[in-house]
């Protein structure tokens, strides 16, 4: 693969003088017609090079406005790093939509860095590189613009660097604190090199592989393909995404047959029993929740269902039982501009818990299969693919050994028609009843089909649904805190 590139390009002064003038004016001029585009440019610097990544970087700022580029470097994960997924440290420097973020070796040096150090075994190698590949195409697939570098050396100019006493900086990368010898891993780190960028390199963002040996044809070759990507994709009148062949829904569109079927709407609890039932519940989960904070055991919690059917009051059931410390309640609404300006699923990276700690999402990112997509909030296409990206994401989750458990709140029309009529009776309740409420009930066949599509797709070993019956609220409050308690139980 490398080989490919070892040409022995070179450009002379004046040459590059010449078009790089040109260049500078084309790229100040896009970046600023960048800032009112609906998409961010990610720009990704890796190598065998480290010094050619530090050029380009101070070059960057030469030729473009450094106040709309954001730099990220990465080296030992902090505390509070470690207590999150490995991509959360990612996701939060994600740069908005019209800004560019650069970031210096980041996931892709962090997989093989990993592997050279033998911290990961060839397996766990090839599972990172499909969570980057995976969290890649989500960008992609959302707009974003993603150039990455692969800046090489051959191996004979490092020997002469080296012979130079330049300590072969090109590629004694630091990470985690740590710098390993860059020529006596060379053959190594080339190898593997070769292999991550083979899996990881898609029609959606492709490696760049650039000889380095000369810094004006390694500079003009990165000039020049920011500033083509930059105006192809400024001109562009449809969003990459939307290229995307999406297969049609699992199940029937009627609605006659679905997997709320299933579900048992006659369960009920006495009011007596329930009492007892509930006091016993929720005594266990204070105790177990306090085991989950020492032992550092993270837990999300997902709440989805009918409008009335009864979340709020299962969470409170919940959090009533848990130190106000140890949890938290996220209620999710109409995105922010500052959401909408990143991919849907930034705001839920961004807002995980620490360890030991339990985040409760009253609805969630499940909005996207659900009201996003009944309503015609997102096109197909987005919609589509969500489910793809959603299992990734929890799938990272449970990587990192988080217990994530998620709910679907079961009820029929007509106890969703009676609770709306109590709503509108109750002063306290009115702010909870919308024209809205009683739209979306014409719609029920609709969303009982994206459900049906939802659990089938998106319930895996690691993060399966959990359909509770809740015409009842006292029997649906019991079911939730007693699967809880037996998942931490398990766990812990």
């Amino acid at each position: 693969m490398f080989e490919a590139v070892e040409l022995g390009h070179k450009v002379n002064k004046a040459d590059y003088a010449a078009a790089l003038d040109q260049l500078r004016v084309g790229l100040i001029n896009a970046q600023y017609d960048l800032q009112s585009a609906n998409f961010p440019l990610v720009v990704l610097l890796m190598g065998d090079d480290r010094d050619a990544c530090n050029a380009i970087i101070n070059q960057m700022g030469e030729w473009m406005d450094s106040r709309y580029i954001h730099y990220h470097f990465f080296g030992h994960p902090t505390e509070e790093e470690k207590e999150r997924p490995r991509f959360w440290r990612y996701w939060c420097r994600l740069p908005w939509h019209g800004r560019t973020g650069v970031f210096m070796g980041a996931w892709a040096l962090n997989a093989i860095a990993a592997r050279l150090r033998c911290d990961i075994d060839d397996g766990e190698f090839q599972q990172r590189c499909e969570h980057i590949r995976q969290f890649e195409q989500t960008l992609t697939d959302d707009g974003a613009l993603i150039l990455k570098f692969w800046f090489h050396l051959p191996k004979s100019d490092h020997k002469k660097r080296s012979k130079k006493g330049k300590k072969q900086a090109q590629i004694a990368w630091r990470t985690d604190d740590e710098e390993w010898q860059g020529h006596n891993n060379y053959d190594d780190f080339i190898q593997l090199a070769e292999r991550y960028i083979r899996i990881t390199s898609t029609g959606a963002a492709p490696w760049h592989l650039i000889e380095s040996a000369q810094g004006r044809h390694r500079n003009l070759t990165v000039a020049k393909t920011l500033h083509n990507a930059l105006k192809t994709r400024l001109g562009a009148t449809v969003s990459p995404g939307a290229q995307l062949v999406v297969a049609g829904s699992l199940f029937p569109v009627d609605g006659d047959h679905t997997v709320l079927d299933t579900v048992d709407l006659t369960a009920a609890y006495p009011w007596q029993q329930y009492r007892e039932i509930l006091d016993q519940y929720q005594t266990e989960l204070s105790e177990l929740s306090r085991k989950a904070r020492k032992q550092g055991l993270t837990c999300v919690l997902v709440f989805e269902g009918w409008d009335a059917a009864g979340k709020g009051g299962v969470i409170r059931r919940l959090t009533q039982a848990m130190d106000a410390q140890d949890y938290r309640v996220i209620p999710i609404a109409a995105p922010t501009p500052a959401e909408l300006a990143h991919h849907y699923l930034w705001r839920f990276w961004t807002r995980l818990p620490r360890a030991g700690r339990t985040v409760i999402f009253d609805r969630s990112w499940y909005g996207r299969v659900l009201v996003e997509r009944v309503e015609g909030f997102a096109q197909e296409y987005e919609w589509q693919r969500a489910y793809s990206e959603i299992n990734d994401f929890e799938s990272q989750l449970a990587e990192q050994g988080y217990l994530v458990q998620k709910f679907w709140l079961h009820i029929d029309p007509d106890e969703q028609l009676r609770r709306f009529k109590a709503r509108e009776n109750t002063p306290y309740k009115k702010y909870k009843i919308t024209e809205e409420d009683y739209r979306n009930r014409d719609r029920w066949p609709d969303y009982a089909n994206a459900v049906t599509d939802m659990v089938t797709r998106t319930s895996t070993e690691f993060a399966r649904w959990h359909l509770v019956p809740a015409n009842d609220k006292r029997y649906a409050r019991i079911q939730v805190i007693e699967t809880f308690c037996n998942a931490l139980k398990q766990r812990l």
